[in-house]
């Protein structure tokens, strides 16, 4: 996949507010993309964009490409949007009580998604090869249950069942374990690394825990206010966090041990998208901010081979 200069409105003329503004990510086969930032960045439009699953209108696309396979999406038809979604692409999203139907059995479900994807194999031997797929036991049961009858971590493992019936290319996972407990998110993330594995698929995961970027990530895109600030190789980018945005992420993330130290908080919050600064986005929040910074607005720049920063002072003290 590859997404280049990508802009999002919702809403039309001068009440139309830009949520995504001149993106661009690239994930290739086999490969892990995590794209990093707070709640209201603009990373669940973004990804939601690649099978364009946002309502038009509101939503509108004033500019940019969204290759899959080299056919770009934006300019696809109704029934070549069929086949993408799930066909190519497929998602795993936050709250699997919310995306699972409550009145129609987890089997059901999957199956409706064979039928349309893969009407040969619309069994219950593969559903129940599916459930066992993703670590559900006594499978041949559990086709049969309704959601409520499942716990929060169940009911995520058949969302990633639903998500690989249909043998997609790229599996877009936007906050998987947001709701589960901590020993049930391990597991999760445990699932989808070894299912990504086995099945050779490419992986965009979405999140804005930077805990969990170093274990699941090839490749890290750090996002804030519907733009790319950071991108880079993850070992490099843990190692060493250029842009102000991504070290104060990382320094927010709570330490094991060394003390009872008060927690490292990013002061103000993220920009409503109607309401930008006028230059960097980021630097009404930034410590090390100058004068300019709040006239000068910044372009992502490549710094080092496969490293990129939005920030001209991204070198300063080092």
């Amino acid at each position: 996949m590859e997404i280049k200069n990508l802009r999002l409105e919702f809403g039309s003329g001068e009440q139309a507010v830009r949520a995504v503004d001149g993106v661009s990510l690239s994930i290739s086969a086999g490969e892990t993309l995590c794209l990093v930032g707070e709640s209201g960045s603009g990373k669940s439009v973004t990804a939601l964009s690649i099978a364009r699953l946002l309502p038009s209108p509101p939503a509108h696309y004033p500019g940019g490409e969204i290759l899959l396979k080299g056919r770009d999406v934006l300019r696809a038809s109704k029934s070549e949007l069929r086949r993408l979604r799930g066909g190519v692409v497929s998602y795993i999203f936050q709250e699997p009580g919310a995306s699972l139907n409550p009145v129609f059995r987890v089997g059901r479900q999957i199956k409706e998604s064979l039928k349309l994807h893969r009407p040969q194999a619309a069994t219950d031997a593969e559903v129940i090869r599916l459930l066992k797929l993703v670590g559900i036991p006594a499978a041949e049961s559990r086709l049969r249950n309704y959601p409520h009858e499942m716990s929060g971590g169940m009911q995520q493992r058949v969302m990633i069942a639903l998500a690989l019936a249909s043998e997609p290319k790229l599996l877009v996972a936007d906050e998987p374990t947001t709701a589960l407990d901590v020993t049930i998110q391990a597991q999760i993330l445990d699932l989808l690394r070894e299912l990504k594995e086995r099945l050779g698929m490419s992986m965009l995961l979405i999140t804005h825990n930077l805990g969990i970027v170093g274990q699941m990530a090839d490749r890290v895109a750090v996002m804030y206010a519907g733009q790319i600030v950071e991108a880079a190789p993850t070992a490099g980018l843990l190692r060493r966090p250029l842009h102000p945005y991504t070290q104060a992420l990382i320094n927010s993330v709570p330490k094991l041990g060394g003390g009872a130290e008060r927690l490292t908080a990013i002061a103000g919050t993220v920009p409503h998208p109607g309401l930008m600064p006028p230059g960097c986005r980021f630097e009404p929040r930034c410590a090390k901010a100058r004068p300019d910074c709040a006239r000068q607005i910044p372009q992502l720049i490549e710094v080092e081979a496969g490293r990129w920063v939005r920030c001209p002072y991204w070198n300063a003290g080092n």
